[in-house]
C-alpha cells in the first residue's frame, strides 16, 4: 500500500498491521518479529523501540519495513531479514550462505571453554572449528579465550566470506585465521590442541520434515548429514586423532535423543577416552566431548 501525500503514520500504527499480517501467515511470534523489524529499519535496539512508538515513521522506512513484513510473512527467516543475530553478546552478520547461530550453541562454547586448558610453555592452545560458517563460534571463543589462537575451517566460499567479515568486526582477526578447506584436511597431525564442529547432523527424514524455514532459507550443506545424520561427523570423528595433540579433546553438537548416544559410541570405538555427554539450555543431551589417548585429565 502507498500512503497518500501528507499521510502520517506512526510506529504503533505499523506494528499493528504487521502483527496481524504475520499472525495470519500463521507465525508464532508476530509481535516479537513486528517489533524487531521495525527497530531494524530505524537502527534502533527493541528495548528502543517503545519510546518512538507514537511517533511518525518516515515514509522510506514505512515502505522498507512493509517489504520486510512481506519476506516474514513469506518464511524467511528474521534473522536474514535483519542481517545479524546476536551470539553470546556478539553481534554476528548473517545471510543466506551461513546457517543462523542458535542459543544451543552458546552452550558448545561453554562446553569448550570449561575444557580448554592454559597456555603450556608460552604457548598458546589451538582451538579449531569445523565448519564455521558465520564465525560464531570462533569468534566467541577469542574473544573470552584471549590466550588462544583459533583456525576456522569451512568448504563453504560463501560462508569463509561472512565469518572474515565478522571475526575482523569483532577486533579477533590476529588470533583466528579462516581457511577454505574440506573439515580437517589442513590440519597438521598432531596440531590442534582442541577441535570443535557444529557440524550438519540432520538426517536425510528429519531434513525433509523441517519447518520450510530452515528447509528452505538456510544453507542445506550446513544442515544435511546424509541418510542417518552421522555421514560428516563420522569423518571428523575418524581425522580427528590425527589433528589432535595427544590427550587434545574433541567437542560436537549432536541432534540430541538418540543420536547423541550414537555419537558418544562412535567416539568410544574411534579410542576416545573420557567420553562425555552433556545437556543444551533445555535439558537435552546434546554435546559429546572425549580426549584422546594419554589424557584422562580434562
Amino acid at each position: 500500500m502507498t500512503l497518500a501525500a501528507g499521510v502520517v503514520i506512526t510506529g504503533r500504527e505499523l506494528v499493528a498491521d504487521a502483527v496481524a499480517a504475520l499472525a495470519a501467515a500463521g507465525l508464532g511470534r508476530p509481535r516479537v518479529d513486528a517489533e524487531w523489524l521495525l527497530a531494524g529499519m530505524l537502527g534502533l535496539g527493541r528495548a528502543e523501540l517503545y519510546r518512538v512508538l507514537t511517533e511518525a515513521v518516515p515514509g522510506r522506512a514505512v515502505a522498507q519495513y512493509r517489504s520486510a513484513i512481506d519476506r516474514r510473512a513469506r518464511g524467511e527467516p528474521l534473522q536474514q531479514i535483519l542481517g545479524w543475530e546476536g551470539f553470546r553478546g556478539l553481534k554476528l552478520r548473517v545471510t543466506p550462505d551461513v546457517l543462523i547461530p542458535r542459543p544451543e550453541t552458546e552452550v558448545l562454547v561453554d562446553v569448550v571453554l570449561s575444557l580448554l586448558r592454559p597456555p603450556r610453555g608460552g604457548v598458546s592452545p589451538l582451538v579449531v572449528d569445523v565448519g564455521t560458517g558465520s564465525g560464531c563460534i570462533a569468534s566467541a571463543i577469542a574473544r573470552e579465550r584471549q590466550d588462544v589462537d583459533v583456525l576456522a575451517l569451512d568448504c563453504s566460499a560463501a560462508a569463509i566470506g561472512v565469518a572474515r567479515e565478522n571475526i575482523e568486526t569483532l577486533g579477533v582477526g590476529k588470533r583466528v585465521s579462516v581457511i577454505a578447506a574440506d573439515l580437517l584436511s589442513p590440519v597438521r597431525a598432531g596440531r590442534a590442541d582442541l577441535i570443535v564442529a557444529n557440524p550438519p547432523y540432520l538426517s536425510d527424514a528429519i531434513l525433509a520434515s523441517a519447518p520450510s524455514e530452515v528447509r528452505v532459507h538456510e544453507p542445506r550443506l550446513a544442515l544435511s548429514g546424509g541418510p542417518d545424520g552421522l555421514t560428516i561427523v563420522r569423518q571428523i570423528v575418524q581425522d580427528a586423532p590425527r589433528a589432535l595433540k595427544r590427550g587434545g579433546i574433541l567437542v560436537l553438537e549432536t541432534a540430541g535423543n538418540d543420536q547423541v548416544q550414537d555419537v558418544a559410541d562412535l567416539l568410544r570405538t574411534t579410542g576416545f577416552m573420557d567420553v562425555r555427554v552433556t545437556n543444551d539450555l533445555a535439558g537435552i543431551d546434546r554435546f559429546v566431548s572425549g580426549a584422546t589417548a594419554a589424557s584422562a585429565e580434562f
